[in-house]
């Protein structure tokens, strides 16, 4: 058993890496890891079964941490998406893929398992995949986590219909004793997960052990996965169900804490299980039927997928997002094909013809999903942008570039004091979202000197950019310096070289995104250490003011890379210099609260 762990924890470490640094994500890495040291290449690992079990909790526990994220108010606003969407793309799916399955020569039963099966996708490799690309709030992210989510619903009731497909005949009577117990397992776990689990929480965070806490996580996800699992209910179900429960708890943050750690480990675990389960044996015996296979399915569900996205409306780019992520085969495909396999519904060698064609799939997805990002998604995002807005009887004496956090700010301060302004911004949906709060802000480029002209800079007194983009920043300048000279220019600098490159261009006054927000964190720190409120304002004041006049200084060397360094050493040595003359000054005789020549706080 330890040569296994060993074999696992060393292949994870040098497959993982590799892939990640060429942009194919770490799911990738770790099924190539299972192939690797499983029976079928070195045989570092054989018992697969046992390390496919505990590695499985790995998928419970990312759906607990997928529920705590879930407010109860957020699922509901997302029901339509889970029971439209993702209906939708399992019903479509299954009878698509089971009709061409029955066409290769599959009997009716055994179509429709294989097509059941292949319809469900990998909630374990989209969601992580998905998250690399931090995409998960995006649109594609949100429908492709309800596709996911009805899925896992839906697991349920095709498990139980499966034995059907092996009977001639249906059933006369319900099978109402396994509906009851299904009932009461839900009800256990709603009921638990809100009146007994938060007081025990409470009670064990009170206590200050953190690693009874931890210990308290673990049995929260085991236990409802537990009770979920005796009633004939999926494992993750329960787990989500739990951590949909407690994601109103104020120990929402700790338990994330405590179990993203194992779900990490263990789902790389689960799905290095998968790359070990390949029989690669059968893939080299019929190669031209596993990628034909393989490509079918990708091709198919992409189709419907895609279809899908653009008939509940979302862009091009987010609808190849969505098709390109839940191509695969689910880890539950398996599990199907076991149980169709146990009653008599599908035969065992098209069994583990399907499970090479679902693993292949799953591994197959991170490298289209990675290649789309890098080629295809860019190229489409880059569509032109709607039409801008008619800026019609702009006569305000300010225009404010960037209608974001620090617009929004400007232009409420300008108001306060009547100053009436023109508010452009290059987002549409921003552009939306203020709308919505009363406030008219027009949709454009302000980096177009007609555009400018629209907003009445040809009158205007004040420019103001503080657009996100630094490159759109420093156009936007230029464009206003060159067409309207009498207009003054202020701008925000994310940061020192952004400031240099805006003095380039002889802007009117500039300044520093985080630079004064860090200066009063700062003060406070001090303040917080120990320091007198008087000492800590006068030390922040005399750095503000070294720093402002060293980036002054220093703007006509800023493109020497080895001088600005040798300026920036020179500055730090200077800038203690004059503190500790400064606080010899002003603290000669001085008691507590005063910093020492050294700089350190007082004993």
């Amino acid at each position: 058993m330890l040569l296994s762990l060993v074999a696992l924890l060393a292949a994870a470490t040098i497959a993982v890496p590799l892939t990640r640094r060429f942009g194919l994500g770490s799911v990738l890495g770790y099924l190539l890891a299972g192939v690797v040291i499983g029976p079928s290449v070195l045989g570092l690992v054989s018992d697969i079964e046992q390390i496919a079990d505990i590695s499985s909790l790995g998928v419970v526990m990312l759906l607990f941490l997928i529920g705590l994220e879930l407010r109860p108010r957020r699922l509901w606003v997302m029901r339509q998406a889970v029971f439209g969407l993702g209906a939708a793309q399992v019903v479509l799916s299954g009878i698509v893929l089971a009709v061409v399955i029955h066409m290769a020569g599959v009997p009716w039963a055994g179509g429709i398992v294989l097509g059941a099966g292949m319809a469900m996708s990998s909630t374990a490799i989209v969601l992580p995949m998905l998250a690399e690309s931090e995409l998960l709030k995006s649109r594609a992210g949100r429908d492709g986590f309800a596709v996911l989510l009805f899925q896992d619903l839906a697991f349920i009731p095709l498990v139980a219909l499966v034995p059907l497909l092996a009977e001639r005949t249906l059933p006369d009577h319900v099978p109402w004793h396994d509906v009851a117990r299904g009932a009461t397992a839900v009800a256990v776990i709603l009921v638990g997960g809100r009146f007994a689990v938060p007081p025990l929480i409470r009670a064990i965070g009170g206590a200050r052990t953190p690693e009874l806490f931890t210990t308290a996580s673990l049995l929260i996800v085991a236990g409802t996965a537990y009770i979920a699992h005796l009633a004939g209910l999926s494992m993750s179900l329960g787990a989500f169900m739990a951590g949909v429960l407690l994601s109103e708890s104020e120990y929402r943050h700790e338990l994330q804490a405590d179990i993203a750690p194992f779900e990490g480990l263990l789902l790389g675990f689960f799905f290095i299980s998968v790359g070990m389960s390949a029989d690669l044996g059968l893939a080299w015996a019929h190669p031209s039927v596993l990628a034909g296979a393989t490509i079918v399915l990708l091709l198919a569900k992409a189709a419907i997928c895609f279809g899908l996205a653009l008939a509940s409306r979302q862009s091009i780019p987010d609808a190849v997002r969505f098709s390109l992520a839940l191509p695969q085969a689910s880890e539950f495909s398996f599990v199907l094909f076991g149980a169709a396999v146990a009653v008599g519904a599908l035969a065992p060698d098209q069994a583990a013809m399907a499970t090479l064609v679902a693993a292949t799939s799953m591994a197959a997805t991170p490298v289209l999903f990675a290649l789309s990002e890098r080629f295809l998604v860019p190229r489409l995002e880059a569509e032109p942008a709607p039409d801008f807005d008619t800026i019609e009887a702009a006569n305000a004496p300010v225009i404010i570039c960037g209608f974001g956090r620090v617009g929004q700010i400007i232009g409420r301060v300008l108001r306060m004091h009547g100053i009436n302004f023109t508010a452009l911004e290059r987002d549409p949906g921003q552009v939306d979202v203020v709308r919505r709060f009363g406030t008219k802000v027009y949709f454009g480029d302000p980096t177009r000197a007609d555009l400018l002209r629209s907003a009445g800079a040809e009158q205007a007194k004040l420019l103001i950019v503080v657009l996100d983009d630094m490159e759109a920043v420093l156009r936007v300048v230029e464009v206003a310096k060159r067409n309207f000279p009498q207009l003054k220019v202020m701008a925000r600098a994310r940061n020192r070289r952004h400031a240099y490159l805006l003095m380039d261009r002889s802007v009117d006054g500039l300044v520093r995104e985080t630079f004064y927000s860090s200066l009063k964190m700062a003060e406070e720190s001090l303040t917080m250490l120990g320091i007198s409120p008087e000492d800590a304002v006068r030390s922040v004041a005399l750095f503000r003011e070294y720093d402002e006049q060293n980036l002054r200084e220093t703007h006509a060397i800023y493109r020497d890379e080895k001088q600005l360094i040798q300026s920036t050493q020179d500055a730090a040595e200077e800038l203690m210099t004059l503190f500790e003359a400064d606080q010899k000054e002003q603290t000669s005789g001085s008691g507590a609260g005063a910093v020492s020549s050294s700089g350190h706080l007082p004993a």
